[in-house]
């Protein structure tokens, strides 16, 4: 994408004109639109500088209909431009880092307009590459410990990481490591994602592929473990059952429909779905995504957090988006993939 918006009120963006593939012809493709105009209200206009790509996007690509152009991406850091007569977190300049609304559209243009309630600033130890990494995945671990399951400091216990070395879980170890006294049991079974979940800071890594899994978690934790993290729901009820305690609590963000939960009454394990988008497609209290960016900015640069970013590419534009997406579609990524304007 170019550098500036044109004369002519038009901005350089990557756009979805249909589903299916990503390999079609029309699933990415480098172009001109609209300018997104002037911010009001509580909005910011971003100049965006890195996104970083997620599962959602590959899922909203994949189902998006012929002939409906759509700009995709919910994870982003930028430069404040322009603001709202209602803005009184940020002003013109600030450099800032935002998943944004799933319901507006997205980051891969190169000015976007975003409600300042859910923006932080961009941590001032980190290039934009290395913010863009975060929010979306900050935000989900952080709603999902902290809202759902209402660990604190005082939080002790086991809890089982499934996916643990992809974008959510690999910043989620770092905060259970970080902020309370949970043990983490992560499952990785590749020889890289085991040692880039072990970085992190889990305890035991388990390989969620070996014939004895069950017996290995188990085995690090003989009563059951207290709590379940998944992105990956699809089958696991069954284990889930044998594998947490009575009384345990699971929390998913995955977007499996078809599960017995009902299963899981025999033990009253509780069971909590984290959806990140939720606060701000509601308009329920969006300023709480504005604060978990802030204490996420103050740990980074307390160095307390790591950045998650594994892999850029660059400039931004079609060809780099669809890698992106192909390696996400991989189900083989490790930590992030953002693709970032050169310097």
């Amino acid at each position: 994408m170019g550098d500036e918006t044109t004369a002519s009120g038009t901005i350089a963006a990557v756009v979805s004109r249909a589903g299916g593939s990503i390999d079609g012809p029309e699933s990415l493709v480098d172009a001109t639109i609209p300018a997104p105009g002037d911010p009001t209200g509580h909005d910011l206009l971003v100049d965006v500088r890195a996104v970083s790509v997620n599962p959602v996007d590959v899922k909203r690509r994949a189902a998006g209909a012929a002939g409906q152009e759509r700009v995709l991406g919910w994870d982003a850091a930028g430069t404040v431009v322009a603001v709202g007569d209602e803005v009184t977190l940020f002003q013109p300049g600030d450099e800032v880092f935002y998943a944004g609304s799933i319901d507006r559209p997205g980051s891969y243009a190169r000015r976007q307009l975003v409600d300042e309630r859910i923006v932080g600033r961009k941590p001032t130890t980190l290039d934009f590459a290395h913010a863009a990494a975060l929010p979306l995945t900050s935000l989900t671990a952080w709603e999902a410990l902290f809202d759902k399951l209402r660990f604190d400091a005082e939080s002790t216990g086991s809890m089982l990481v499934l996916g643990a070395a992809g974008g959510v879980g690999s910043i989620l170890i770092q905060l259970v490591k970080e902020l309370t006294g949970v043990r983490v049991l992560a499952t990785a079974s590749r020889p890289e994602s085991r040692q880039w979940v072990e970085s992190l800071g889990a305890d035991v890594i388990l390989d969620h592929h070996a014939p004895d899994f069950e017996q290995q978690i188990l085995d690090a934790a003989p009563v059951g473990v207290d709590y379940v993290f998944t992105a990956q729901s699809r089958g696991r009820i069954p284990l889930f059952t044998k594998v947490v305690r009575p009384f345990g609590q699971i929390v998913a963000i995955d977007d499996e429909r078809d599960l017995d939960l009902f299963a899981l009454k025999d033990k009253a394990i509780s069971w909590h779905w984290e959806a990140m988008f939720a606060r701000s497609r509601h308009n329920w209290d969006p300023i709480a995504q504005h604060r978990i960016l802030e204490s996420i900015a103050e740990l980074i640069e307390a160095g307390r957090l790591r950045s998650t970013l594994t892999r850029t590419l660059s400039p931004v534009n079609a060809a780099n988006l669809r890698e992106a997406h192909r390696i996400i579609e991989s189900g083989r990524a490790v930590g992030k993939i953002v693709v970032a304007q050169p310097d």
